[in-house]
């Protein structure tokens, strides 16, 4: 008896001692089947689902109730550290928490219930030296997959943090050419486990390309350049060589432009990635390409094969642009029953005043109209979607005035598409720059290269009729290619846009107020300050609640960098 005891407990020990097999660990979120699904409680991409149509199917705040939203909490971004300046960033909320970017790539991590830090992330970038800025120090927000948040740095690096505590996994510098001035202000995306991010900088001429990473290493996995180099040597792919015969002269050597600094978007039935391309670089065609050509691809959306960074398709929007209508505006995609045919089809307001409509399958054009004052082209081949310019628009060395200027006709601010009313919401201005060929141009590697003199001028007028607004918040019917209805504003452009279940659009006034709009009908429902310079808005749903968030706010002693987080009083 003792000693079958004592075989007991030696057995029992060893087996104690023994260490356990470690359960398989849980996805950490969002995982790639999140980032597909997008569920309607979170705010987990850039445009909440891969879309990109900054639409929220939540209902609980309605046409009827809006009224009654009030303040829940604000976070003071500027006492937590954010260098002064405005706000373009998209917030990112999943897993009860917010994560939002600020002004020179500072990111916070943000408790959702209460309002709270969790961590933050301050690069220390130097503010004098470095890459030479084309538009500021903003950030328009990150990225999240598998517990790790992706933000790209004003010095072109790409950085990967822990969701958790926000320390540094990896890092990885994009640039190709550490002596030219390439930044990133772009928020990344995450397809099928890469990390996909664009760069700034055409306007110091450099060559454009954007770049897909391995999320869990930051190794390359491809890169796809948006103009051809050197045709002494071999071409990345065989694209560039097709390109290349759409330039002259010795474009390589001015770098060409065609940076991808903004809008993506993705397809995952179709598995392809939608890419717009930047202006070129210089900005006159004279000197990058003297003999004139098309110059693919600027202007340009590129249909890319996620895998392989192969290209699908492309529609080529500004042939030989010189006038820095760049096609990185946010765009969405959508199924449209358009002349009684399904079409999938894929939709932007770039700067040039066009809104299009084309087919995402094929990249084929199927429409485009006039969204705001275009004195550069009469309108659209109706075939070809090519331009059809006016004899001003290939300006010389006498200044002509154009519209739209190279502020564009819509710029940065993400736009909403509502599938209950068929209508997308963007921010429209109506802009006219003079002009003219810079005739003691020197080209200048790593410094501001544009070629042309460019000053704001006078905005068209239309004999018998009062003089043009030059800012609105348009309603448009993408079917019909027409406006729905539209806000006025005066002062600046209004915010990004968000779009909800409850037949609510929102988007921030110049003035820093959040708006609800009836989606239907444009009527103003309701409004709350956030601060001037405002964001864009997103919606999401905690304990069965529904929330609406917005960034405001300039980093001024009066105008504090902000989020507000707005919910149905009582509730």
């Amino acid at each position: 008896m003792y000693r079958l005891l004592l075989v007991t407990l030696t057995y029992l020990v060893a087996f104690a001692q023994t260490p356990a097999q470690p359960a398989k660990p849980a996805p950490v979120p969002p995982t790639d089947a999140a980032l597909r699904a997008a569920a309607p409680a979170e705010w987990p991409n850039y445009g909440r689902d891969y879309a990109e149509t900054h639409y929220s199917p939540l209902s609980q705040i309605t046409a009827a109730n809006v009224a009654n939203l009030k303040p829940t909490w604000t976070f003071d971004l500027t006492a937590a550290g954010s260098p002064a300046g405005p706000l373009e960033a998209t917030p990112i909320v999943s897993n009860g928490v917010m994560y939002i970017s600020g002004q020179w790539s500072t990111v916070f991590a943000i408790d959702i219930r209460t309002g709270q830090l969790k961590w933050k992330y301050d690069p220390q970038l130097p503010r004098t030296g470095g890459p030479r800025l084309c538009c500021g120090s903003v950030n328009r927000g990150v990225a999240l997959y598998q517990g790790k948040v992706f933000i790209g740095m004003l010095d072109a690096r790409l950085v990967a943090l822990d969701a958790n505590d926000g320390h540094k996994l990896w890092d990885v510098q994009t640039s190709v050419d550490l002596k030219e001035s390439y930044s990133i202000t772009g928020a990344p995306r995450v397809v099928k486990g890469k990390v996909i991010i664009g760069n700034g900088g055409a306007e110091n001429a450099v060559r454009g390309y954007f770049s897909a990473y391995d999320a869990n290493t930051g190794a390359l996995a491809w890169r796809f350049f948006t103009v051809p180099g050197d045709p002494s040597k071999p071409f990345e792919n065989p694209e560039l060589e097709q390109a290349a015969k759409t330039w002259t002269g010795e474009w390589w050597k001015y770098g060409g432009g065609g940076t991808v600094w903004d809008g993506m978007a993705y397809d995952a039935e179709l598995d392809l990635l939608y890419i717009g391309t930047g202006n070129g670089g210089p900005w006159d065609r004279n000197f990058r390409s003297p003999q004139g050509g098309d110059n693919l691809f600027l202007a340009t959306i590129l249909a890319i094969k996620p895998d392989t960074g192969r290209m699908a398709w492309y529609f080529q929007q500004v042939p030989g642009d010189q006038w820095d209508y760049t096609t990185v505006q946010p765009m969405i995609l959508a199924d449209l029953k358009i002349n009684g045919r399904d079409r999938k089809v894929l939709m932007q307001a770039p700067k040039n005043a066009f809104f299009y409509v084309i087919d995402r399958v094929t990249g084929e054009f199927i429409s485009a109209k006039q969204y705001s004052r275009a004195t550069w082209a009469t309108g659209l081949d109706e075939k070809t979607g090519r331009p059809i310019e006016t004899p001003a628009a290939r300006y010389g060395k006498e200044l002509v005035t154009l519209s739209p200027g190279p502020v564009g006709a819509h710029n940065w601010q993400p736009m909403a598409f509502h599938p209950g009313t068929g209508l997308v919401y963007f921010a429209a201005q109506m802009s006219a720059f003079e002009y003219g060929i810079d005739g003691e141009y020197v080209y200048n590697k790593g410094g501001r290269n544009l070629g042309v003199i460019a000053r704001p001028g006078a905005l068209p007028r239309v004999e018998g009729e009062p003089p043009p607004v030059n800012t609105w918040f348009v309603a448009w019917d993408p079917i019909a290619q027409k406006e729905a209805w539209r806000v006025n504003y005066t002062g600046g452009s209004g915010s990004g846009t968000l779009a909800t279940g409850g037949n609510l659009v929102f988007q921030a006034s110049p003035q820093g107020n959040l708006i609800a709009y009836n989606a239907q009908t444009g009527a103003k429902l309701w409004e709350g300050s956030v601060g001037a310079g405002a964001a864009t808005p997103v919606s999401y749903e905690v304990d069965g609640r529904q929330y609406i968030a917005i960034a405001g706010g300039r980093g001024a002693a009066n105008q504090p960098e902000k989020v507000t987080v707005f919910a149905l009083e009582g509730r």
